[in-house]
């Protein structure tokens, strides 16, 4: 229903028509009027009662309501608002003195350059250095490369590469930390308008063990998922009928196991009755991408590389599952990067100029960019 508002000229206009109208006589109702001054109190009273009756409207729609006021809308039908997701990277720890050796427990902390975020370092039993508690830098190793996380959740927990330099509690044996590769990954909690549009698909996932349904279950999960389901499919790709493959991916192209649990979880929760199901992490297909750049006059050579270098990487681990990584397309990307590229030549992906089509399960990620 439209609600008729009113702003407070309307008001007072329409209790003044109404007075003199009901009065046989001529009534004072110009300006500093007693009888004025009490229609206008009216009419504030009214406006507030009207601004009340409109921030209910607001609080009662899904389509209208914001913040609190949406969560406890979405609340009564068992659908919660998902967390912000925090950025998961690389530390690389080092020594001076490669003698002997040290361990780098899980749950180290590290900062940026200028103390505002932290990090820590997580744990991989996958990882060859992995002793149960840490990792082990052997005796001759001067680095290690262990798997990172931002302990604050958010959007801003993504960094560049080189942003974190500091240890924040001493570690015996070791003496520096950076992270050689970006931080990402990292997400906000989820909008208004992001949670309006799952709540659509929740919808529509209550009757129907459809595809979208299995697809919202997943949803669920976390932010920032990347899924396709393959019907009629086993693992190995072989067709089978009643048995579906579900690809997830989190954007790094090897999802934890944790998650991975997780979204199987979700997943039987939506399945039809009989059917069979896989989840599975995408295969990784590498690209290695080799151009040369010529830099505008007085520009810097190393600059507009890097710049280059970093634009196409970004490109390449921004493509989604079953997303093609087109040839022509770096060529454009490599132009963008920085108004200083003068020119782009001798664009290869993997030594060829063909396109790379990864199927629905494969996910394209850059096995090296070298720009000269």
């Amino acid at each position: 229903m439209q609600l008729q508002l009113q702003n407070f000229a309307s008001l007072v206009g329409a209790a003044t028509a109404a007075v003199q109208g009901a009065a046989r006589t001529l009534v004072d109702l110009t300006l500093g009027s007693t009888l004025r001054a009490l229609l206008e109190a009216s009419a504030s009273i009214a406006l507030w009662m009207q601004w009340l009756i409109v921030q209910v409207v607001q609080t009662t729609r899904a389509g209208t309501a914001e913040g609190a006021d949406l969560d406890s809308w979405m609340a009564d039908f068992g659908v919660v608002r998902l967390a912000p997701v925090a950025a998961t990277g690389g530390l690389q720890f080092a020594r001076f003195n490669a003698s002997g050796t040290a361990i780098v427990p899980a749950g180290t902390l590290a900062r940026t350059q200028d103390g505002a975020l932290v990090f820590s370092v997580r744990a991989d039993a996958a990882h060859p250095a992995w002793t149960g508690s840490g990792y082990l830098m052997a005796d001759g190793v001067s680095s290690i490369g262990v798997p990172g996380v931002a302990q604050a959740a958010g959007a801003a927990s993504n960094v560049q590469a080189g942003a974190i330099a500091l240890i924040a509690a001493a570690l015996p044996g070791v003496d520096s930390v950076t992270n050689t590769g970006p931080f990402a990954g990292g997400l906000d909690g989820e909008s208004d308008a992001a949670l309006r549009a799952r709540f659509t698909r929740f919808l529509d996932s209550r009757a129907r063990a459809t595809p979208g349904a299995i697809l919202y279950g997943i949803d669920q999960v976390q932010q920032g998922l990347q899924r396709t389901i393959q019907e009629n499919r086993l693992p190995d790709g072989t067709a089978a009928i009643g048995s579906f493959v579900v690809t997830v991916d989190d954007g790094s192209g090897a999802p934890s196991a944790s998650l991975m649990h997780a979204v199987g979880a979700a997943v039987e929760t939506m399945r039809p009755v009989g059917a069979r199901y896989a989840v599975m992490a995408p295969s990784v297909t590498t690209a290695a991408v080799s151009l040369s750049a010529t830099p505008a006059p007085d520009a810097s050579g190393s600059d507009v590389r890097g710049a280059v270098a970093a634009a196409i990487t970004a490109h390449i681990n921004g493509l989604g599952l079953g997303v093609p990584l087109v040839w022509s397309r770096l060529i454009q990307v490599a132009y963008d990067a920085s108004p200083l590229v003068a020119g782009i030549e001798a664009v290869l992906v993997n030594g060829d100029t063909r396109d790379i089509v990864p199927g629905p399960g494969a996910v394209v990620k850059p096995g090296g960019v070298v720009v000269s």
